[in-house]
């Protein structure tokens, strides 16, 4: 396991993260358990979780497990969210300062913690300002009760924002973004990594494997079946089979990964999880299986380094298709601008 710095703080974390959203849905309670365990065991030190994962079970399910580890508390970095209905009051959804001050202490008691490594804004809140949301963060920190603070789901301007008013109001700042992010999905680099690199934000990619599609299990048109995210759902979200087998690009990275896969002898989750990792601006990818041998599979990315031509060629297979501008060739050469050459003689 590799260990880097959560985003421009000084406490470091692993650069596999180990994400729970599966716990108290896709995988029970034992084998939630092995799954922390088989990652503590790796040299995992980062897990995260939110609120809404399974209505709060998941949070249950990570706070029993350290409450039998009482000694893995301090080497452990904790993440969790809030931002999404709890509840069906009026009050029980949002970034405003009365439901995050009620979904914060209800995280806390879940956990059964004290305080919270880092404590996300799980969506973008249209209804509620967002100074009000980053002077709670700021509070919570002031109080105790979270130690950072981040944003996941912000489109560009949303985390310029926030980062500028942190800095502006004199706030506890956004450190991490935590966005969909993997070979089939590279939109990010078009505005939210430039942002990120500029303003020290940390990503933290959900959705490392696209899904499922990045492991190779699916096959050009044959819709899939079976015990498999898709199998169940053919229509499951952004990862949707129809949408992704009809686009040549989705054949072409699948090629390029298993060429590389092959060249390493490792499986194509490891070669896609390693090319994350080694993207700008990425602190930790996280990783999300419904079974320990699955996570086992995902866990072989922890020390496998790609050289620059098996970067090259999984850049260049998955570019994304943009227009001349404003991401573009166009638009980006009308961005750029270089010193003057010497002069002559000199």
């Amino acid at each position: 396991m590799r260990y880097r710095t959560l985003g421009a703080t000084g406490t470091v974390v692993s650069t596999l993260c180990l994400g729970t959203m599966t716990f108290g849905a896709e995988t029970d309670e034992a084998g939630s358990f092995a799954q922390l365990d088989r990652f503590v065991e790796a040299g995992g030190t980062f897990i995260d979780t939110a609120d809404v994962y399974s209505a709060g079970v998941s949070e249950d399910i990570v706070g029993r497990w350290l409450r039998t580890r009482p000694d893995l508390r301090d080497r452990l970095v904790i993440a969790t969210k809030g931002r999404f209905p709890m509840g069906p009051g009026a009050n029980d959804a949002g970034l405003s300062r009365v439901h995050l001050t009620r979904a914060l202490d209800a995280s806390l008691r879940r956990l059964g913690v004290e305080a919270v490594d880092l404590y996300q804004a799980h969506a973008w809140d249209p209804l509620t300002p967002l100074p009000e949301t980053l002077r709670f963060f700021d509070d919570a920190v002031s109080a105790g009760k979270i130690r950072y603070a981040g944003v996941s789901n912000f489109t560009g301007w949303q985390l310029q924002k926030a980062a500028l008013l942190t800095q502006h109001l004199s706030l506890t700042p956004i450190v991490t973004l935590q966005p969909q992010y993997n070979l089939l999905a590279r939109e990010i680099e078009f505005e939210l990594v430039p942002v990120c690199e500029n303003e020290g934000v940390g990503i933290l990619p959900w959705s490392p494997l696209g899904g499922g599609w990045l492991t190779g299990k699916y096959q050009r048109d044959s819709m899939p079946t079976g015990a498999t995210r898709l199998g169940e759902n053919p229509q499951r979200g952004v990862e949707a089979y129809a949408g992704r087998n009809a686009e040549e690009r989705t054949w072409r990275v699948l090629d390029a990964v298993r060429r590389v896969a092959g060249e390493h002898g490792v499986s194509m989750s490891a070669v896609s999880l390693a090319w994350l990792a080694a993207r700008p601006a990425v602190t930790s990818v996280i990783l999300g299986a419904r079974t320990t041998a699955q996570l086992d599979d995902n866990l072989t990315a922890a020390d496998l380094v790609l050289d620059a031509e098996q970067m090259r060629l999984l850049d260049e297979a998955s570019a994304p298709l943009v227009g001349d501008y404003p991401y573009g060739a166009a638009g980006v050469r009308q961005r750029a601008r270089d010193l003057p050459a010497p002069a002559s003689g000199q």
